[in-house]
């Protein structure tokens, strides 16, 4: 089930989701919000997994709000405004409502957040040896013998591969190491996870793997050379 909220200054739109997500059996919309700056007091500690955000609004537009939220939180924006629907895809919008929408056009676009919804919470069973990550407003299948190391950046996420392109990805850390098996993959510090069969050295508390210098974080330290020794 995806937990939800709406974000609008306008009632009427508010009702208008409301009523649609009433419909709909995968999502439950907890709360809405007519003040962007009451959602983000909310959000902070009540964490959702979509928002509907409506992108103009006076104190705070969409586009802002989402800027300031932290975790990986899944967004739809709403607008009666079609100049906002590049810079909401480049902040990797599930998807871009044009008010009025239909009933139909807002299935579809929840949808398309249930699916992500299901691969980004999925646990890698023993057999499976992909993953299906959201990046360049698409699913790509990576094949996890190809990964060397996944790097952090803030709330971003870049998947150094063998042989090939880096795919950057809108999610966390913490999200990436939960798909990954354990004992394939470790966290060795706050922006670095590793493959095992892909570290080539280990001096000074330095990692090398495919000729990239990666730091073992001194709150990781214990846990990774402990693993080592397991193995």
């Amino acid at each position: 089930m995806i937990k939800a909220i709406a974000i609008d200054d306008e009632t009427l739109a508010l009702r208008v989701i409301e009523n649609f997500c009433e419909q709909v059996d995968f999502i439950t919309l907890d709360k809405t919000f007519n003040k962007p700056n009451e959602a983000l007091k909310y959000i902070s500690k009540f964490p959702v997994d979509l928002l509907f955000l409506d992108i103009n609004m006076p104190s705070l537009t969409g586009i802002e709000l989402y800027k300031e939220i932290k975790q990986n939180t899944l967004v739809i924006f709403t607008t009666a405004y079609t100049e906002y629907a590049v810079e909401g895809f480049n902040l990797s919008a599930i998807d871009y409502l044009l008010k009025p929408f239909t009933f139909e056009r807002f299935l579809q676009a929840v949808t398309k957040a249930d699916e992500y919804h299901t691969h980004i919470h999925q646990k890698v069973k023993p057999e499976q040896q992909y993953l299906f990550i959201r990046a360049d407003y698409s699913l790509i299948k990576i094949n996890m013998a190809d990964i060397l190391f996944v790097e952090g950046l803030d709330d971003y996420l870049r998947i150094h591969l063998q042989n090939q392109k880096p795919v950057v990805a809108r999610m966390t850390l913490k999200v990436m190491l939960e798909k990954l098996p354990s004992q394939a993959f470790i966290r060795v510090h706050r922006s670095y996870i590793v493959a095992f069969s892909r570290i080539e050295n280990i001096r000074n508390k330095i990692i090398t793997v495919a000729g990239e210098e990666i730091p073992v974080g001194t709150s990781y330290e214990e846990a990774f050379f402990k693993a080592l020794e397991s193995r």
